[in-house]
């Protein structure tokens, strides 16, 4: 390990493999820091990639040119496309992984990478020269020097766990906690909040009865994430390299609540010792059986973490109750009468930092070259903490290196709505991303993220020529199919709900070849023609205006006449950059609007 490198990357979960990959793809020296270089990229919780929403930042993360896709891809033992009978805008895949082909197979990336250097160490504190981060302190007191530093910790700043009773220091089973850091962001003037997660029990396969659950084949034919596996199987490569694994669903019982309740003075949740607030789209089972009291049953997803792995996750029982509870509740459910348990699941509450106190690029406000990423912004899920590891290392490489910035807009990613509602909005609990968010979501497919952001994955440098060439003749392809079938008037018939494109193929004497992709994209692109029309005239008329007035740098909030001090405090410590960050401020009113719409307007006049 060098004393000085172009960017530092603390922590290497799947924010920080992110950055570290995309900073030394650029060409930049990186040095990336973990406390196990073993346990980078590890599945902390379930062992899945993908899922509403999700699936759509990691087709956009993989268009940008980023790992994660790939990896899931290449990892993948159980395909599934979610709400296939719905529209595409919420369509969204999910692929089950083996955990540690995930873990090894981003690792072995890692490991190979040029100009990245991986190295086992704790930072205790940060190192600021006239408010600009100089590199970092490690725990045994040395410093090493950076141009850009990327803090991406996950739940490891100050965390604890729960189980029942007890706690231990530590933000995952078997790792330490980062004990000094926080500290240090504290007294650079960084305003830290505690947050908390979980994970359920993980089960022994051979313990559960599956002939007493409803089986779950994968998808056939699988659907991959990356461009990079689209293209392997259309050169012939045998795809998934896994073998796959059948899951199962099963139900809580009207006995599994029972015992719950009789045990919630025995949970830290309901005891006060767990002061973090958790994921509310998520919640452990103990808090839904008390907030959805009417429910006589929720669903448990029994995924195995590999072919050959002896461990059960079941996805819906995050939990931190005594592991003799956990059991008990366990042997309540259908399928589990006999379970054994070989890891109890637990909670961990941890620090985080309120993404308000960041820029668009995920640059701290505070501090110049300092970055944020990851469930440090208040964020859950790997796809949500990926997506802004990409955006942030893309950013600190691109001002490293004296190149305009990467500033994705709200009508082109899902990614750029997670970012913005995070820098803009903040969080009082961990963010998850929904289409629903996003008022441009009927055009923001997974079908079509490559034709959205491959050219922004060009100008960054991280997607090669003939990669976007690729998606640039796909694009073509789309538009001329679409032109042929509106002028031959087939384009009028497939907008009926009951025609396809594939029926209208079967239909005709001639019919040109179109790639499945090509045909999906096609027919998506007719039949919501006018639906995406419609809503983009209306999100236009309301948000481009205001997104594209810039305020100027060193505009002075506290000198608009008529503002109260608390409008001039927010706008201050949100210091948003247009006037369609501005109206989304939380709390900000109408008024306050107005008034910075006139002293702009102003500015405008005078320059």
């Amino acid at each position: 390990m060098k004393h000085r490198y172009d960017v530092i990357v603390v922590g290497l979960g799947h924010a920080g493999c992110e950055a570290a990959l995309a900073c030394s793809r650029l060409g930049l020296s990186t040095l990336g820091l973990t406390l196990k270089r073993d346990r980078a990229a590890v599945m902390s919780c379930n062992p899945a990639v993908g899922g509403t929403a999700k699936g759509h930042l990691v087709r956009e993360l993989d268009a940008l040119g980023g790992e994660m896709g790939r990896a899931a891809d290449l990892s993948g033992t159980h395909f599934k496309t979610l709400n296939a009978s719905k529209g595409p805008a919420v369509q969204a895949t999910r692929i089950l992984c083996d955990r540690d082909a995930y873990a090894r197979t981003v690792q072995a990336a890692l490991f190979s990478q040029p100009h990245l250097t991986v190295h086992e160490a704790e930072v205790s504190s940060l190192a600021v020269e006239d408010g600009h981060v100089a590199g970092v302190v490690l725990g045994d007191g040395s410093q090493v020097q950076a141009r850009a530093v990327l803090l991406t910790t996950g739940t490891f700043l100050q965390a604890l766990m729960h189980v029942g009773e007890k706690k231990e220091v530590g933000g995952r089973l078997g790792d330490e906690a980062a004990r000094g850091l926080s500290l240090s962001l504290r007294s650079l003037g960084f305003t830290l909040g505690r947050f908390k997660t979980g994970t359920p029990a993980r089960l022994r396969r051979d313990s559960i009865d599956w002939d007493a659950v409803e089986p779950q084949p994968t998808d056939a034919p699988p659907r991959p994430f990356s461009w990079r596996t689209r293209q392997d199987i259309a050169s012939g490569v045998p795809f998934p390299l896994q073998p796959s694994v059948t899951c199962g669903i099963t139900f809580t019982t009207e006995a599994t609540h029972r015992l719950l309740r009789d045990n919630l003075h025995r949970s830290p949740l309901f005891q006060g010792d767990i002061v973090g607030r958790g994921p509310r789209y998520c919640p452990s089972l103990e808090d839904k059986v008390v907030r959805f009291a009417a429910r006589e049953r929720h669903q448990v997803f029994l995924e195995p973490e590999g072919p050959d792995s002896p461990l059960v996750y079941p996805a819906g029982l995050s939990t931190s109750m005594p592991a003799d509870v956990q059991l008990d509740f366990l042997r309540s459910i259908p399928g589990l009468a006999q379970v054994e348990v070989v890891r109890f699941g637990y909670a961990v509450e941890y620090d985080y930092a309120p993404p308000t106190q960041l820029s668009s690029t995920l640059e701290t406000k505070a501090v110049r070259g300092l970055f944020f990423a990851g469930q440090l912004n208040g964020t859950s899920g790997y796809e949500e903490a990926a997506f802004q590891g990409l955006y942030a290392g893309l950013n600190a490489a691109l001002q490293v290196k004296g190149e305009p910035p990467l500033l994705l807009g709200r009508e082109e990613a899902h990614g750029a709505v997670l970012v913005d509602e995070l820098v803009t909005k903040g969080v009082d609990e961990p963010f998850r991303m929904f289409t629903s968010r996003s008022e441009h979501r009927l055009k923001l497919r997974e079908g079509n993220a490559e034709a959205r952001l491959a050219r922004h994955g060009h100008r960054v440098g991280l997607l090669p020529r003939e990669a976007l060439e690729r998606v640039e003749a796909r694009v073509h392809a789309v538009q001329r199919e679409v032109a042929r079938l509106k002028r031959s008037g087939l384009g009028a018939r497939l907008k009926r709900p009951e025609v396809t494109y594939a029926s209208l193929a079967a239909e005709a004497r001639e019919w040109p070849e179109v790639p499945p992709e090509v045909a999906e994209e096609v027919e998506v692109e007719v039949k919501y023609e006018g639906y995406i029309a419609q809503a983009e005239r209306a999100a236009a008329r309301e948000a481009d205006a205001w997104d594209g007035w810039v305020i100027p740098a060193g505009f002075r909030f506290a000198e608009v006449r008529g503002l109260s001090s608390e409008a001039v405090e927010k706008l201050s410590a949100h210091r948003p950059g247009t006037v369609g960050q501005v109206r989304r401020i939380p709390g900000l009113t109408p008024a306050a609007l107005s008034l910075v719409l006139v002293a702009l307007k102003r500015e405008r006049a005078r320059d």
